[in-house]
C-alpha cells in the first residue's frame, strides 16, 4: 500500500483576467472582466484541458472578478477542436471570501484544506497574494514582476496538501493568454 501524501499533488494559481477599470463609487470587489478578459480566461480553460490539468477542486475568490475568471475557465475547459477536450469530472467549487485580499499564508491556508484525495487544485486569486504564494512555493523558480492577469503557475509537489510549504512545491509549468 503506498502513502497517499508521497503521490503528486498539482496546484495550478491563477491570478484573475483583465478587469475593467471601475467608475467612481464602484466597490473593487464588483469590478467586471474586459472583452480581453472573458477572452483570455476561456483561453485559459483550453489551456488547462490540452495540459490535462483539469482541477478536482477550485478555490476561487469571491470577487466578480475571479468568479468570471473561473466562468470562463470552465467554458475553455469544454474545450472546441484542436485546442481543448472534455471538461472531465465536475470539479468541486469553493468561493472563499477570503481570498480576496490575501497574503500568501493566508492562500496557503485554503489550500491545506483540501481533501486529501484531490490530485490537482485550481486557485484563483488575485495580486499581490497570489503572486507572493507562487514565489513562497517556488523562490527560485518565479519571475520577479509576478504573475499577470490570467497566468497560471503550474506548481507541483509529491506531499499532501498540508505539507505544502516554502520551497516544496516548485512550477513546472507557465502560461499567460497573451504577451
Amino acid at each position: 500500500m503506498t502513502d497517499a501524501t508521497a503521490e503528486t499533488r498539482t496546484l495550478v494559481l491563477l491570478r484573475h483576467a483583465k478587469a475593467e477599470q471601475g467608475g467612481e463609487g464602484t466597490d473593487d470587489a464588483d469590478r467586471t472582466l474586459s472583452i480581453r478578459g472573458h477572452a483570455d480566461a476561456a483561453a485559459a480553460g483550453a489551456w488547462l484541458a490540452h495540459h490535462d490539468l483539469l482541477p478536482d477542486v477550485v478555490i476561487c475568490s469571491t470577487a466578480r472578478r475571479t468568479r468570471q475568471t473561473w466562468h470562463g475557465v470552465a467554458m475553455g475547459m469544454t474545450g472546441a477542436p484542436p485546442e481543448g477536450g472534455p471538461a472531465g469530472p465536475r470539479p468541486s467549487v469553493r468561493y472563499e471570501p477570503s481570498a480576496y485580499d490575501a497574503h500568501p499564508e493566508e492562500l496557503l491556508a485554503l489550500v491545506r484544506t483540501v481533501d486529501p484525495t484531490a490530485r490537482t487544485v485550481l486557485l484563483i486569486a488575485h495580486n499581490p497574494g497570489i503572486s507572493l504564494l507562487s514565489a513562497l512555493l517556488d523562490p527560485e523558480g518565479t519571475d520577479e514582476k509576478g504573475l499577470r492577469t490570467t497566468e497560471l503557475a503550474v506548481h507541483r509537489g509529491a506531499l499532501g496538501w498540508a505539507e505544502f510549504d516554502r520551497g516544496r512545491a516548485l512550477i513546472t509549468a507557465r502560461h499567460t493568454a497573451r504577451d
